[in-house]
């Protein structure tokens, strides 16, 4: 990541501050002692910068950095003739990154090796048993700062999955509401659309019907204000039974005669409402698209299969069966999720054909 979370970096600063301090304190006075103080504490300073470095590219995930490895080690090692055994704590970083790289490249030799790097100085200056604590201490210094460096990385890695797992479920509110409110109010506005050009009519010809369509049109009205609010706060409110009785009242009020077989009750909830916006949408086609005269809608079970066919005697021959639109893609989308599968035909006779089969699984 190009940047890192608070919570990482004060993390990570506290795996580098975790050997610093109490290494720096003998090896400054070990150098004072042996008479390179000057030099032993600039090299001092080169080796925690490298260090630091490699500890910001482990935090980053940009890699291991073998270059600041093989640095290390070598201003690990390397001063010790002139040094002497004062330069033996700063074996506690070198341990630390040893154990970072084993995790990177899941190398148990790596780590046996960074367990290793301290107490194997035991066997090199003459004085080295005088720091024979630090040599032993240096794998505990480094498991410390590999824990903590490991704490910060992890942290961060929760940190971008919370972040795509919320991005994740903005894109799929976003498309749930999208999804509902073509499905929802669609349906409602080809509704009204039709009633106001009823209205239209029945008012040129001086109809007192006019006043009763006047009524139903404030009732859909309203209808569509508690849709959108459902569908603004995630609510469910459809019903399969009372959107059968709809459907059948819709097409008749349009001069549609509707033929209705219903032979299963009780269906799980998730199929019930999916099949009312299967029944939303074929009834939404059949008034938007096709000059029909009769529908027959027919929902029936077969060995635990649900089925809901809707066809009807108005398609225009110059539609293809898969222009549906965004409703039929939305249909497809909840009808899969579920198992099921979605049909579409011409039949013979200017017949249109719409079925959605989905398993009751309950």
């Amino acid at each position: 990541m190009a940047m890192l979370s608070s919570s990482p970096l004060t993390l990570g600063g506290l795996g580098l501050m975790a050997g610093v301090p109490a290494l720096t304190v003998p090896v400054h006075r070990g150098l004072a002692d042996s008479g390179h103080a000057v030099a032993g504490s600039a090299v001092l300073l080169v080796l925690l910068a490298v260090h630091a470095r490699f500890v910001l590219l482990i935090l980053a995930r940009k890699g291991v950095g073998w270059w600041l490895v093989a640095a290390q080690a070598g201003l690990t090692y390397l001063p010790l003739p002139v040094v002497g055994a004062a330069w033996i704590p700063v074996s506690g970083l070198l341990c630390g990154a040893l154990l970072l790289v084993a995790q990177q490249v899941r190398s148990f030799a790596v780590a046996a090796l960074a367990m290793a790097c301290g107490p194997v100085l035991l066997a090199a200056p003459p004085e080295a048993l005088t720091y024979a604590g630090w040599a032993v201490a240096a794998p505990l210094l480094g498991l410390v700062e590999f824990a903590l460096v490991g704490l910060a990385v992890q942290a961060d890695r929760l940190s971008a999955t919370r972040s795509d797992v919320i991005h994740r479920a903005v894109v799929i509110e976003r498309r749930r509401f999208t999804r509902d409110l073509h499905d929802l109010v669609g349906h409602r506005l080809t509704v009204l659309v039709l009633k106001a050009q009823l209205i239209q009519r029945l008012v040129h010809e001086r109809d007192e019907k006019a006043g009763q369509v006047v009524d139903e049109t404030l009732t859909l009205l309203r209808a569509l204000a508690s849709d959108v609010r459902a569908v603004a706060h995630g609510e469910q409110r459809s019903s399969l039974e009372l959107e059968l009785s709809s459907a059948r009242a819709l097409l008749e009020s349009v001069g549609i005669r509707c033929q209705m077989r219903v032979s299963c009750r009780d269906l799980p909830r998730e199929v019930a409402e999916a099949l009312t916006h299967t029944l939303r949408e074929g009834v939404t086609n059949v008034l938007r698209h096709a000059t029909a005269r009769e529908c027959v809608i027919q929902l029936l079970e077969q060995d635990r299969l649900v089925s809901l066919s809707i066809s009807n005697d108005g398609v225009l021959q110059r539609r293809r069966p898969k222009d549906g639109g965004q409703g039929l893609i939305n249909l497809t989308e909840r009808v899969t999720v579920l198992g099921g599968r979605l049909e579409t035909t011409s039949l013979r006779g200017g017949r249109f054909l719409f079925t959605v089969h989905i398993p009751r699984n309950q």
